[in-house]
């Protein structure tokens, strides 16, 4: 059991850190280039992990629409506004705003799946929210200026709640391993066109260290971090690990400390207390019911 939450701690130190590693990235690589070049680089790696099967499974009409529409929206458009939000968005207010992905991801399932709202859901919402209007006026209620880039990120958090959902769907008929390579292959096709579309101008590092970053970052965030995660997830309490994952916009402060030399402010520790337990109130309803 110790094992298993070191490793899902990890995950989360892994994931909490992306926001600072993506600040970074968006510096030397245009947006949609650095989301392009991510998803060929994590195709590849889930291509050696699938390696070992002998055949690739037929796919009826259903099941492929939910692979297209994952891979355009849940993969492409995620990572492309993920980078697009980075490069004037703060990382720290932007893993705030992320953490707010499982109340919309209640919501939708609310619509799409037919679970059951809770008034714990609705009261943990007005906390979250109350926590990130706390971060991104800076503490002034007065006055509100949002940065261009967090709508992009709170963007990014909408379509990670829809990738979750239909991924939640598919995973009734196929595996999580098919579904997170098939997906990526539509998002890395997607992504191809819309690099000479978007990116004006397009900017791609020449330094051998920028590129080691970047395909070490894709591989150990979005492929290792996750095969760990979903290996480990079945040995614990579900509640319990979806805490672990709401420590991300922790990690994302002291990342950006450490690498990008940001001070962490009152107003960030205050409303990220905020939104992690208005999340909490929200997602462990069950853990407190019983």
């Amino acid at each position: 059991m110790l094992k298993a939450y070191s490793w899902l701690t990890f995950c989360v130190i892994v994931w909490g850190s992306n926001f600072v590693f993506g600040k970074i990235l968006v510096q030397d690589f245009s947006p949609t280039m650095l989301t392009s070049l991510r998803l060929f680089f994590i195709v590849l790696f889930l291509i050696g992990l699938s390696s070992h099967k002998k055949h690739v499974k037929r796919l009826d009409k259903t099941v492929l629409f939910a692979i297209v529409s994952l891979g355009a929206i849940g993969v492409f458009i995620n990572q492309w506004t993920f980078f697009v939000g980075l490069q004037t968005a703060d990382p720290t207010t932007s893993a705030l705003v992320l953490a707010t992905t499982p109340i919309v991801t209640g919501f939708l399932a609310a619509i799409f799946l037919k679970e059951r709202l809770t008034i714990r859901m609705f009261l943990g919402s007005i906390v979250a929210i109350l926590g990130i209007y706390f971060v991104v006026t800076k503490g002034s209620f007065s006055s509100i200026t949002i940065d261009r880039g967090l709508i992009w990120i709170g963007i990014t958090m909408f379509t990670f709640a829809i990738m979750i959902i239909i991924t939640r769907a598919l995973s009734q008929k196929i595996d999580p391993l098919t579904i997170t390579l098939y997906s990526n292959i539509v998002g890395f096709i997607i992504s191809i066109p819309f690099v000479f579309i978007f990116d004006h101008p397009l900017q791609m590092s020449a330094k051998l260290s920028d590129w080691a970053f970047l395909i070490g970052t894709a591989v150990v965030v979005h492929g290792l971090a996750t095969l760990i995660w979903n290996n480990n997830i079945r040995h614990v309490d579900a509640s319990k690990a979806s805490i672990l994952s709401n420590l991300e916009p922790f990690v994302a402060m002291i990342m950006g400390l450490f690498l990008l030399f940001k001070p962490i402010t009152g107003i960030e520790i205050i409303g990220s207390l905020f939104i992690v337990g208005g999340v909490l109130i929200s997602t462990v309803q069950t853990t407190f019911s019983k």
